[in-house]
């Protein structure tokens, strides 16, 4: 094998608590008017409006959208633009969760190039660079603070749909544990829990041929020895610290250590990409209206199982960086201590173990491996390859809570 590395990465990417009060000396450093995307929520937190008069005391001239609706429909897209064409912006600044992020960027990319959405779904579509994103998450789940990638919901679409360029990588990411003390515990089960299924995939997807090309063709080149790196590490902690977390949320080393792995597996899946897991996750959420990292974590041990006698190395991997005692165990079976650990692990913090359990009914499972079939910048990175058959089964036994079904 040719060792080959790749990494996307923000310009500049802080971790740590306290690291909120850096947010106003990078922001002016990139400009005097910043448009600033949050919820409506958020907007009324104490510490929000800290950083918001932070930014202004240093001379930053301030619009705040506060309207982002989870899963961010293309019409609060069109609300928050709107604003962003009144106020000139620039540069802009999305603090909260990974429909907050998601919407700076995209917000960043209309304001720059113009155009709808739609114009840049796929990967490669955006033109040139965009207005400069700071990214503040206030979850420890999504990674969008870090990756070149954004998801909306299209109502001319069954499905979300995901814009994919290096353009859309955050400038800056400000990583702060303590804007997630207040997460509740579903929250941080949820968060975490897709972050989890980020670096599995990622640590767990296709290795592309190797090629001069690959960072020039393809947004997600493939596992790589880079992408690994974030990966196990995030792996590590957050398997670590997600239970802790969600059991008590003051728990200060907790937390930080599930931001540290939240945001290493979004530099992982940023370069390397997901998979299956995230391909099933599009129509089941547009079914469902359940919430995006649920879903993920509901199919991760199916898509492991079914991905087990494909990578099953990084899948014994997996088990070393959870910690788990596999001495003594051959490489198959450190591969199944990974999937019931990852079950188990997400069974504790309230994970449904089924997609029934999401609300998915028997008669919609063909609609749901159809348009899981569609998302093809995932389907290409799944290391066991997908036809109509084999994601049926998978998502069958996804369905009826039966893995047996989905060895190779």
């Amino acid at each position: 094998m040719t060792l080959f590395g790749a990494l996307r990465l923000p310009r500049n990417l802080v971790v740590g608590a306290g690291q909120r009060a850096t947010l106003p000396a990078y922001a002016r450093a990139l400009g005097q008017r910043a448009l600033v995307i949050t919820d409506e929520r958020l907007a009324e937190d104490p510490e929000f409006c800290a950083m918001v008069d932070g930014l202004r005391n240093a001379g930053v001239t301030t619009e705040v959208f506060s309207r982002t609706i989870a899963e961010l429909p293309a019409s609060c897209i069109a609300e928050g633009l709107a604003v962003g064409q009144s106020f000139s912006p620039d540069l802009i600044i999305g603090v909260g969760g990974g429909s907050c992020m998601d919407a700076a960027k995209v917000i960043s990319l209309l304001l720059t190039h113009g155009g709808q959405p739609s114009d840049y779904y796929g990967e490669f579509k955006v033109p040139g660079p965009v207005l400069p994103v700071i990214a503040v998450p206030t979850t420890s789940g999504t990674g969008s603070e870090v990756t070149p990638v954004v998801v909306i919901s299209d109502p001319a679409r069954s499905v979300k749909v995901g814009i994919a360029s290096p353009h859309l990588i955050p400038h800056t990411a400000i990583c702060d544990p303590e804007l997630t003390y207040t997460c509740p515990p579903s929250l941080t089960a949820i968060s975490g829990a897709d972050a989890l299924t980020h670096a599995i995939e990622a640590f767990t997807t296709a290795r592309r041929p190797y090629s001069h090309k690959a960072v020039q063709e393809h947004v997600f080149v493939g596992k790589n020895a880079l992408s690994d790196h974030f990966a196990l590490l995030a792996i590590g902690h957050i398997s670590a610290s997600l239970k802790l977390a969600y059991d008590n949320g003051t728990d200060i080393v907790a937390r930080e250590r599930l931001m540290l792995g939240a945001t290493a597996a979004g530099l992982a899946f940023g370069t390397a990409g997901t998979a299956a897991a995230h391909a099933i996750q599009y129509p089941i959420g547009a079914l469902t209206h359940t919430p995006h990292g649920v879903g993920v974590a509901v199919m991760l041990p199916y898509v492991m199982a079914f991905n087990r006698e494909h990578a099953g190395g990084p899948l014994a991997e997996v088990a070393e960086a959870m910690g788990l005692n596999t001495q003594g165990l051959s490489v198959d079976d450190r591969a199944g201590a990974a999937i019931d650990a990852v079950t188990k692990l997400f069974a504790s913090v309230g994970i449904p173990d089924t997609i029934a359990g999401l609300g998915v009914l028997a008669d919609q499972l063909p609609f749901v491996a159809e348009q899981a079939m569609g998302a093809t910048r995932l389907i290409k990175n799944n290391p066991r390859p997908l036809d109509a058959k084999s994601m049926s089964v998978l998502v069958q036994a996804a369905f009826y809570g039966d893995r047996t079904q989905l060895s190779a």
